[in-house]
């Protein structure tokens, strides 16, 4: 026996077209298999039909009669034909085979170990219809399901999808065709206030029907549906122009074929034919919309013809589900087929058993489709994806625009196939509605989630800076910065005091400024070198003095531009030993005048002990040993060109690291004690007798010195970026015209405005004399 369960689905008392045409397609299948001479040969299928009513109380009814017996009235009597009845009750009511149960849950094999299905599990349906709702941007989505196992299931294993794709679900109703009108509009109020403007309808067929009604009584329109293989292909749906609503509507459907000869077959179908089979009946009055009970008008006459009409009966373009039942009789015959060759073969060996049903069966069908089950009993999912499109007479279609295979692979999404370019959305628009709980962030912006709402509800908050965002804020590696935008990260601005700009320009100015004032001075007492005031205190010292302030203005070029490694090691030893020689110069200078003061004391020889070579060897010997301090720093640990990255968190200070800070202070501590040593002796000298003290000259250009490097000190340290390169820069600048004006102004003064008093007995005058 056959069992097939014809459900009313649809809550109307008139049979249903479409139930009734699986029925048919069942009893195809078997006379197909009976004309066989390939399958079962010799053996005839029969089949009962039980009608469940869409009730699950008569669905077990008929199921129980099923097992506990079998009508005894058969044509055929022989005792062989009759143990292969009882062979087939074991083979079939053990090993259920279903075209159209899709609950993931029946693929349990420890809960139901024998059943199978033509069909796939709603598992990978629920699955495509998350990557589905993902490929079009839809991450805010509302959900209606049947009051069921099919929709329970279903929308539990698409929550678990969607919530894998970052979709978020806004409300999930469940209805059942039996529930009270109560229930209906509170589902509709909720859907109605709902601001997703996509709906997941999982729902069987017949429950979804009275929830359309009501959405059509309230002309709820603007929303895009999503719907599942129990009512995407319905055409009692489609063909309702109440319905219209639904248009734009897509889904996935099962996978279409062509049975050969099944309208034939079904324009076939008469009452005449069987006059004991009261469904023909019930189904002639149905499609005809009359009665065998009246005559005349309205009375069934039986010269009607089906292949006349056209409805969901007729129509054979979406054979989707019957050709699950068609498979599902085959899938039954084959295993059927596979067991009597076991017994045939176990009946010619000494050992006697019953065979055990075949579950591995694998066949083709003559649609080309290759059938077999996997290890939970269910087959490869194959969809075709659906939309619904209206056509020109104001109905609805169903165009064909993708595809999802659970054989491809899963990787970059293989499976899904969307043509979406052949697309129509709710109200026949081409644009592609927007369904999102929150816009996207702006670039700059991440998300925010709302406390006790979806993840998918979201306020933007800006990025802070260094900071990108691509799904969240994250900050740029060490060497990066973001852009304005904040949607990329870029080099950070590498920052160096460049003779380019305005204050790298400025102090270059200055810079050529001390040495053109230099070479001034430097060519003024080259011409007045016989005079008195050039010639005092030693003209070498003088000469050399000004070589090394030249060479110190010039060495605070080496800071200015981008520091190299050379650049890094020239800056700070060029930088030591000139001032340190020109400080010896200096020092030499205020020791000659206290030698010069001693030496015009009676019986004084002093002048001996610090003649001109003495003056060279001191300022060789002390300039020898910032050579050596400066030649240990480069050799130990010199200098080098380091992007400092902490300092400011936008941009990259280009700067000399030290390498060793003991060096430079070593470098610096010695043109200090030099340069405190001569400011002692020339603030000791600063009193001499003398028309022309020199001596309190250098103690004002000494003290100038010493005040500018002491408050360079903390200016240094705490000056950010190239701004402590430019701080170096101007001590040295400050601090060389300090002691160019102090130590020389005077004498050009005399030089150039009074040459009157460039005279020896002027130089050499004594106190009561007018002094400068």
């Amino acid at each position: 026996y056959l069992f097939h369960r014809v459900s009313t689905s649809l809550p109307s008392a008139c049979l249903n077209l479409r139930e009734f045409k699986f029925a048919q397609t069942l009893i195809f299948a078997i006379e197909e298999i009976n004309n066989s001479t390939q399958l079962l040969p010799d053996v005839s299928l029969g089949y009962k039909i039980y009608d469940s009513c869409g009730s699950i109380a008569q669905t077990i009814q008929s199921g129980m009669a099923l097992m506990n017996g079998y009508d005894k009235t058969l044509n055929d009597t022989s005792w062989l034909n009759m143990w292969l009845i009882h062979c087939f009750v074991v083979v079939v009511v053990f090993s259920q085979i279903s075209h159209f149960a899709t609950c993931a849950c029946l693929s349990d094999r420890k809960r139901y170990p024998s059943f199978f299905r033509t069909i796939p599990s709603d598992y990978y349906q629920s699955r495509a219809l998350a990557q589905l709702v993902k490929h079009f941007g839809w991450t805010w989505v509302g959900t209606v399901r049947s009051r069921s196992d099919y929709g329970n299931n279903g929308i539990a294993a698409f929550e678990e999808a969607a919530k894998e794709e970052g979709v978020c679900i806004e409300y999930s109703e469940a209805i059942f065709r039996t529930d009270p009108q109560e229930q209906f509009l509170k589902t509709l109020e909720v859907i109605k206030k709902g601001t997703a403007r996509v709906v997941l309808a999982f729902i069987a067929l017949g429950d979804f029907v009275p929830l359309v009604n009501l959405i059509a009584q309230h002309n709820i329109t603007g929303l895009q549906w999503v719907g599942t293989e129990s009512w995407i292909t319905s055409r009692t749906l489609a063909e309702t122009k109440e319905y219209s609503f639904l248009s734009g509507a897509v889904g996935f459907a099962i996978a279409n074929a062509k049975l050969v000869g099944l309208q034939e077959f079904l324009v076939n179908v008469h009452p005449d034919k069987e006059p004991r089979n009261e469904l023909l009946k019930e189904f002639w009055e149905t499609a005809f919309q009359c009665s065998f009970r009246k005559s005349g008008s309205g009375g069934c006459t039986g010269s009607e013809k089906l292949a006349e009409l056209k409805n969901e009966y007729t129509d054979v373009s979406e054979l989707r589900i019957a050709n699950k039942v068609y498979t599902a009789v085959y899938a039954v015959a084959h295993t059927l087929h596979n067991t009597l060759k076991d017994f045939k073969f176990s009946s010619n060996t000494s050992k006697k058993e019953w065979p055990s049903p075949k579950k591995d069966v694998r066949f083709t069908v003559k649609t080309g489709e290759e059938i077999f089950f996997d290890t939970s009993g269910d087959p490869v999912a194959r969809y075709d994806l659906v939309n619904w499109q209206s056509a020109k007479d104001g109905t609805l279609q169903f165009k064909h625009v993708g595809l999802y295979d659970s054989s491809l692979p899963s990787e970059q999404r293989q499976r899904l196939q969307v043509n979406q370019e052949h697309m129509l959305w709710a109200g026949n628009s081409e644009q592609l509605p927007v369904s999102v709980c929150s816009e996207s962030c702006p670039p700059g912006t991440r998300k925010a989630v709302q406390k006790g709402r979806p993840v998918c509800c979201y306020d933007c908050i800006p990025c802070a800076e260094g900071e990108i965002n691509s799904s969240d804020c994250f900050p740029c590696d060490l060497e990066y910065w973001s852009n304005e935008s904040k949607d990329r990260c870029v080099l950070k601005v590498v920052e160096f005091l460049s003779y380019t700009e305005i204050m790298g320009m400025v102090l270059c100015v200055f810079s050529f400024i001390g040495v053109l004032l230099t070479i001034i001075v430097s060519l003024l007492f080259y011409l007045h070198k016989e005079t008195p005031i050039v010639r005092a205190n030693n003209s070498e010292l003088s000469f050399l003095l000004l070589f090394s302030l030249s060479l110190c203005f010039l060495c605070s070029l080496t800071f200015i531009g981008q520091p190299t490694e050379w650049s890094c090691m020239l800056r700070h030893t060029a930088f030591g030993i000139t001032f340190v020689l020109c400080i010896s110069c200096v020092l030499g200078k205020t020791i000659v005048v206290l030698m010069a003061f001693r030496a015009t004391l009676p019986g004084s020889n002093v002048m001996k002990w610090f003649g001109p070579l003495q003056q060279r060897l001191s300022v060789v010997s002390l300039t020898l040993i910032q050579v050596i301090i400066c030649v240990l720093w480069l050799t130990i640990s010199p200098p080098f060109p380091y992007m400092n990255l902490s300092y400011f968190r936008e941009k990259i200070i280009l700067e000399c690291n030290l390498g060793s800070a003991f060096g430079f202070w070593a470098v610096l501590g010695y043109t200090g004690l030099l340069s405190i040593f001569c400011f002692v002796l020339a603030f000791l000298a600063r009193k001499l007798p003398d028309n022309f003290n020199e001596a309190k000259f250098i103690t004002f250009s000494m003290l100038i010195f010493c005040a500018v490097w002491l408050t360079f000190i903390p200016a240094y340290v705490s000056s950010p970026g190239k701004f402590t390169v430019a701080v170096h820069i101007f001590a040295i600048l400050a601090s060389s015209i300090g002691l160019l004006f102090c130590i020389f102004a005077p004498k050009c003064y005399i030089i150039l405005l009074k040459p009157e008093k460039n005279t020896k007995t002027q130089i050499m005058g004594k106190s009561s004399s007018t002094t400068l």
